[in-house]
């Protein structure tokens, strides 16, 4: 699960899609475009547009798994799997493959192809597997990771040197272990990581080995932070490639540029160059318009809507996402540490009022979210849902109630700083709806929209609520770190659990629920963890967000993702008609 982290702007931002294309773009512009502009057909690129900058080559640490990240690099680092059409987990067969060998204990064999080396010409091979395994365990300690669940209960990959093969022997039975190996995005260079940590290839083995994290200090703290790019990106030699693309440079505060990598085995990319162009949401309808870029993902709203269906060569598409809107507490260092202020806040919060002005215009079947983790397009939802009992009492806003939770809990004038990424239009107008509410109920919400929220702000515990969305799959294993108890509650601990939410009875639930196969026994144990999410009031949800996205026609193979691997998933296949 990575943060999904949305841009635009402020109140103005309901009638985002006429600025964009009437105010912001010149005469004409609000009825249609005056001339078609197409992409020419000889071009050698393709250029898509994200609403923020690249900051990571490395999206598997708490602080950098975010969608920023994983976006651009679906087709630079890949793996025994990802996440193909309409979200479904689908084996990447250029990389290698894997089958189920045992059921007792769960025993899975892993073949990287032959041909797999990186884009610097080292094969991919056992270091490459143990580097994974060392962060994606828990079990040795200084790794930075977004969540350990069923790596951490599988047993030390037995593999030496050169090896190509390997099988991960699970202590326990595990529901996604079709998803359990290396995917896509999350296999580094160890090479690379030992270079950085004074390491030859037998030394790192031996102390992945022996779980020496004393030995691997220095090679952890590289993981950790070696690969940000605040400016440009890290040297080439940092940052070589195991899949189509590979990064080539990036301008900050505006574009990220990747080229075919010529050593990739597979079928060459169809396209020699993309650029992902970082623009704002509510400024990607005008630059598909001029055709600054040729692919977009806006912020849905009926004004971008119908703005682009006007729009002369342009396919337009809405579309199910498995990405939800939630409002997140901080219960480590927040009024919020208090269930009853956390209750009295979801009954103050108008959901109700949030769809019905920012998503049913769009989708107009649209309702406030009962559950969290499991989509309502999902054929399971129905059942999660009345297993759960719904919202129960959260299910409508209660302003009385919450005023009498505020008055119960001995607290006048409350005051709740609310962060989130900026800019965003519909985030701003949802934090000012939360403060015509609940203002009301005994609280003073404060909008802390941050342009740099999810960099300083959220690692930090800086707020008091955070308001953001998960983009999420099918995966019943994908949101267990969201809710599970952290190790320690900070930025390299505590996975995807922000708000550091600790209970017991929901930690023993997911792991139950992780370790069982059977589809159908699943959605029971889904259901009483949400009743215990709604009991302890540990997340509000809000709203599933539609996906909207839109693409120059003369572009082939652009298919819209509902899972986290986004539009992305198959650059190497988009090209010019």
């Amino acid at each position: 699960m990575f943060h999904a982290r949305t841009s635009g702007r402020f109140p103005a931002a309901l009638v985002a899609g006429v600025c964009v294309l009437s105010a912001c773009g010149g005469a004409g512009a609000a009825d249609g475009p005056t001339t078609s502009n197409t992409v020419s057909a000889g071009a050698r690129s393709i250029t898509y547009a994200y609403e923020q900058e690249f900051h990571s080559y490395n999206n598997n640490t708490a602080a950098e798994n975010a969608m920023r990240n994983t976006g651009p690099l679906q087709r630079v680092l890949t793996g025994f799997w990802f996440y193909g059409e309409r979200g479904a987990i689908t084996p990447d067969t250029d990389f290698g493959t894997y089958r189920k060998t045992s059921d007792d204990p769960l025993t899975v064999e892993y073949t990287i192809s032959d041909r797999a080396v990186w884009s610097d010409g080292t094969p991919i091979d056992c270091d490459d597997v143990l580097l994974w395994w060392g962060f994606k365990s828990g079990k040795i300690k200084g790794f930075s990771t977004s969540g350990t669940v069923g790596v951490e209960d599988t047993r030390l990959p037995a593999c030496d040197k050169g090896d190509k093969r390997f099988s991960l022997v699970y202590d326990r039975p595990f529901a996604d272990w079709a998803a359990g190996g290396p995917g896509a995005t999350e296999l580094l260079p160890a090479h690379v990581v030992e270079r950085q940590g004074d390491l030859s290839e037998e030394e790192f083995i031996a102390a992945i080995k022996a779980t020496d994290a004393r030995k691997l200090e220095k090679a952890v703290k590289f993981f950790n932070n070696g690969w940000v790019s605040e400016i440009a990106l890290p040297p080439a030699e940092l940052i070589p490639s195991s899949g189509p693309y590979k990064l080539s440079k990036m301008d900050a505060g505006q574009s990220l540029t990747l080229v075919a990598n010529d050593r990739w085995w597979g079928t060459p990319a169809a396209t020699p160059t993309i650029i992902e162009r970082f623009i704002t949401l509510d400024e990607q309808a005008q630059a598909l318009h001029n055709r600054e870029v040729q692919i977009i993902e806006p912020q849905p709203g009926p004004d971008v809507l119908n703005q682009l269906k006007a729009l002369e060569g342009v396919r337009v598409n809405i579309t199910d996402q498995y990405t939800y809107e939630h409002l997140d507490f901080n219960v480590n260092s927040s009024p919020f540490k208090d269930r009853r202020l956390r209750a009295a806040f979801a009954k103050c919060v108008p959901r109700q009022l949030i769809v019905d002005n920012l998503i049913k215009p769009v989708v107009p079947d649209a309702r406030p979210l009962e559950i969290r983790n499991v989509a309502p397009f999902q054929d399971n939802a129905a059942a999660v849902i009345a297993a759960a009992g719904g919202a129960g009492v959260h299910g409508r806003q209660d302003i009385k109630g919450a005023r009498a939770l505020v008055a119960k809990a001995g607290k006048t004038g409350v005051q709740v700083k609310i962060g989130y990424q900026t800019p965003n239009p519909r985030r701003t107008v949802e934090v000012q709806l939360i403060i015509d509410a609940c203002d009301k109920a005994g609280f003073q919400v404060v909008d802390k929209g941050s342009e740099d929220f999810f960099g300083t702000v959220m690692p930090a515990n800086g707020y008091d609520v955070a308001l953001f969305a998960w983009s999420a799959s099918s995966l019943i294993s994908g949101w267990a770190s969201t809710y599970t108890t952290p190790t320690k509650c900070d930025g390299e601990n505590k996975g995807n659990n922000n708000g550091c939410y600790s209970s017991g009875k929901v930690d023993r639930l997911i792991g139950k629920l992780n370790a069982t196969v059977d589809p159908a026994a699943q959605n029971p144990i889904i259901g009483e963890i949400e009743k215990e999410l709604w009991a302890d009031v540990a997340t509000i949800p809000l709203f599933q967000h539609p996906g909207l996205s839109a693409w120059d026609e003369a572009i082939r193979n652009v298919v819209p993702n509902p899972a986290q691997s986004t539009i992305t998933w198959n650059m190497d296949r988009w090209s010019l008609s």
